[in-house]
Formats: structure tokens, C-alpha cells, sequence
């Protein structure tokens, strides 16, 4: 008996926008594939990997009060399941009031590449780094120490088609690794962690080397109080404070006053000097080794999104020049709210500061004393007017004396706003790849910093975890 062909992602996307029978349609297909390995007590405990295929159909149906929206989505490998999200698509646009967000659909946008298949991934990804983890492996075990840690790599294909000519196809590769060292009596712990698009020159002896200088700096173990000491953040801990301060500066929730970017007396701070000169953050889809989709995917609307948006080219986008706030994250109906230039969301960010040189080993030599952190976690807002945040510091905080690294310290809570750490800190080191440990893993992994020293960074109370 012969096998069954599997039918291409373009096929579904065209007979999702053949079978609708809404006034236009827009169908996203994402065909993504993932290896990953799994570790614990210096022993591999899992690998895998996984295929999957999603669509999301989205319905737009003329009413006499404007264009009103469905959108279903679920996983589908065969034309009657997509059939199924197109019927409940167009019911549910069928059924709904007019979208506040109603613009003219994108049209005649075609990607050269359209008609290729997804690109896949697999296990051998890991064919050179498999290997020397097995060596980490043994270098730790003699060592005393226990590493724990996880990689992925996968990769999805988007294909993007609409009734109004959308042809859009973009292959995204997306990794990230991350290893936690303990010692033998579990008091200390250490992490180190990354991303990279392809796992090419990601080293797991270089890993546990880092893990084990880490530990090692835990021998000395000093206890200090909650207060406000000059303090180091290096890429990763700045990376997690920044997709914040770029997931939060929303245009239209900064011109309805609700936001750090809100301007008072109404409108937003766009034009303002909102931290110290020489500070840029920006996205750009095309930053090597930091690529990303070069145009809207939207799958639903919001104060960032729109599904009218679908297809709209992406470009180079400068959220602050300068010290100046210059742009927010903007929809074509938010900007005819704002009257500002459409800037919609990308899928990457940098951070860069004038100046900024050397790296974090070069702002410890020049601190007399403070604190080294590695990362943050549990973050979350506690006032939008401020943009103040408060979390945890995360595997390892560390006493720098007169340059040096002198012992690990206790955790500790933090209270700050990205938005006045980017006007206070007084130190920067050359902007590097860097991976947020509390965004990384599921939502944002693209990410350049540099990293900070803040002389006056705000730990409002002690936690004796380690």
C-alpha cells in the first residue's frame, strides 16, 4: 500500500482563503519543529523532538456599521481541519460588533521564497555540542559539582496568505541554552545561559568552566541587608529589565496617560528626553544574527497588534535615539489615535549606550565595592506610571571588593524602573548577544545589551535563598 503525501503548508493557507466565504480572509500557517535535551546530575535524562503544524484564520465581514472579525485558531495537517477553522472563523466574524481597528487590508505582497517547503530541524543540531557535554559531564563530577540544564533549538517556517494577494513566507531559528551548576552540598548555585540561532560555536566545557569559577567565587559567603548598593547588571539582567521597558511602551496606552511614557496633560512622551544622552534602543529585523520577520504577523488585535496589520513591511526602528523617546509600539489605528508614524512591534531588541566598552570583567575591576548579579526573575509591574518592577535576583549575586569578586551574598528583592536605570546608571560595557532568563525561553530570545553598573540599584528586602 503507498504512503500518503502530506499536504504542503501552502496548500493550506490557499484552500483556507479558497473556502472562506467571509468578505476577505487572512490565514497564518506555522510549520515548526524542535530538538531539545534535557539534564540533571551530570546525566542526560531526555531528548526529543517534535513537529507540529498551527493555522490561525482570520474572517473580515463588511457590516453596515464598519468591518467586523474572527479569529480561530488550532493545530491542522489536513484540508477538512482547516475547513473546520475557516467555517468557526467566519461564524465568529459573523457574530461580531464592528473591530474598532478597522483599516484597508494589506494587498499584492508576495515573498520570492513563497513556494519553498519549511525548513526543519533535528537532533543533529546538537552534533558537536552533545559530545562535550559529556565531557562537562565528567570535569563537574570530579569537581564536586551537579549541573542541571536544558537546550532547544527549533525552527518555524510562516506562511502568510490573504484574499487581497498576501504571499509571505519567513523561516525564523530560534535556540537557547542554559545550564545550572550546584555544589556537591546544594548551598550554592551558579547559571549561565545564551542564545543562538543554530547552536554553532556554543561550547559546554566553556559552560561548565564559567559554572565552576562561579561556585567557586560561593566559598565565602557573606550575608547582607536589603538597601541600595552599586551594583553590576550584566547582559542577561539587563536584557530582562529591557523587553519590559519595550513590551510596556505601547502607544496607545501611553496616550490614554496610562503609562511611564505618558505625557501629562495628556499625549504621549514621544519628543522627550526620557534617559541619560547617548542611550539607543531599537529593533531591527534585519540585525545580523538577531533576524526576524520582516512583516506583521498578527493572529489577533490589541493595544500593540492588529489583524488589519497582517503583511505591512517591517524596517529599522529607533525606540529611543539619544536619550530621546522617538517612537512606541504603534498599529495604523493607534497611530490615527496618536497621530504618530506607524511603528508596529519587531522581535528583537538592542540596546546600545555611547561610549560603552569592554565587558562585565572590566566594570567589576573598576567597582571599589558593590554587587555582581547574574539574572532576574518572577518580574512584574507594580506601577505603570513609573514603570516600577520589582522581582528577584536569581542564581548567584556576588561581593565585588577593590575589583575583585570576593564571595557570593543572599538573594535578594529589587524595586526599579528600566526607564530610570537607563537615566542613573554610570557605567556601560560594549553592547553583546544577550538572553533574558526570565523572557528568553518562551517569548523573547532576540536580544543585544550591554551590560550596567547602577550605583545606587534599589534591593528592598533580603531573601536568605541561595
Amino acid at each position: 500500500m503507498g504512503t500518503v503525501e502530506s499536504i504542503t503548508p501552502q496548500a493550506l493557507a490557499e484552500h483556507a482563503v479558497a473556502t472562506s466565504v467571509a468578505d476577505d480572509c487572512v490565514v497564518i500557517v506555522r510549520d515548526s519543529t524542535a530538538a531539545n535535551l534535557r539534564w540533571a546530575g551530570n546525566t542526560l535524562t531526555t531528548n526529543g523532538v517534535m513537529h507540529g503544524v498551527s493555522v490561525t484564520v482570520v474572517s473580515f465581514v463588511r457590516t453596515t456599521g464598519g468591518v467586523a472579525t474572527g479569529s480561530v485558531s488550532g493545530s491542522a495537517s489536513t484540508q477538512a481541519q482547516v475547513s473546520a477553522l475557516v467555517d468557526a472563523a467566519d461564524r465568529a466574524a459573523r457574530a461580531a460588533s464592528p473591530a474598532e481597528d478597522a483599516q484597508e487590508l494589506v494587498r499584492d505582497r508576495a515573498s520570492d521564497d513563497w513556494a519553498e517547503a519549511p525548513v526543519p530541524t533535528d537532533i543533529h543540531v546538537y552534533d558537536d555540542f552533545a559530545p562535550a557535554l559529556g565531557e562537562a559531564f565528567g570535569r563537574a563530577g570530579d569537581g564536586g559539582r551537579i549541573l542541571y540544564g536544558f537546550v532547544d533549538h527549533r525552527v518555524t517556517t510562516t506562511y502568510l496568505a490573504s484574499t487581497t494577494g498576501l504571499r509571505l513566507r519567513h523561516v525564523q531559528p530560534t535556540g537557547h541554552y542554559g545550564c545550572t551548576g550546584k555544589n556537591s552540598a546544594l548551598t550554592e548555585s551558579a547559571w549561565v545561559g545564551g542564545a543562538t540561532r543554530d547552536f554553532a560555536g556554543v561550547d559546554a566545557l566553556a559552560l561548565e568552566a564559567e559554572l565552576a569559577r562561579r561556585l567557586a567565587w560561593g566559598a565565602r559567603s557573606v550575608d547582607l541587608p536589603a538597601g541600595r548598593y552599586d551594583t553590576i547588571l550584566p547582559p542577561s539582567a539587563v536584557a530582562d529589565l529591557m523587553i519590559d521597558a519595550y513590551w510596556y511602551a505601547g502607544a496607545r496606552v501611553a496616550h490614554e496617560g496610562q503609562s511611564v511614557y505618558s505625557r501629562r496633560g495628556g499625549g504621549t512622551r514621544v519628543g522627550e528626553q526620557i534617559t541619560a544622552p547617548g542611550v539607543h534602543l531599537r529593533s531591527d529585523p534585519a540585525h545580523p544574527g538577531l533576524e526576524c520577520a520582516p512583516f506583521v504577523v498578527a493572529g489577533s488585535s490589541g493595544n500593540e497588534s492588529s489583524v488589519f496589520d497582517n503583511g505591512l513591511p517591517l524596517t529599522p526602528t529607533d525606540w529611543i535615539r539619544d536619550g530621546e523617546l522617538v517612537s512606541l509600539l504603534q498599529t495604523r489605528h493607534s497611530a490615527g489615535l496618536t497621530g504618530l508614524p506607524v511603528t508596529p512591534a519587531v522581535d528583537n531588541l538592542l540596546l546600545e549606550v555611547d561610549g560603552g566598552q569592554g565587558s562585565v570583567e572590566d566594570l567589576v575591576a573598576g567597582t571599589e565595592r558593590g554587587l555582581l548579579l547574574t539574572c532576574l526573575w518572577y518580574i512584574r509591574e507594580v506601577d505603570p506610571q513609573t514603570l516600577l518592577l520589582t522581582g528577584l535576583t536569581r542564581d548567584g549575586v556576588y561581593l565585588v571588593e577593590n575589583g575583585e569578586v570576593t564571595g557570593s551574598v543572599n538573594n535578594f528583592r529589587f524595586n526599579e524602573s528600566p526607564v530610570d536605570l537607563l537615566r542613573r546608571f554610570s557605567h556601560a560595557s560594549a553592547t553583546v548577544p544577550s538572553f533574558s532568563r526570565e523572557w528568553g525561553d518562551d517569548y523573547f530570545s532576540r536580544t543585544a545589551t550591554p551590560a550596567l553598573r547602577v550605583p545606587d540599584f534599589n534591593m528592598s528586602s533580603a531573601s536568605q535563598a541561595r
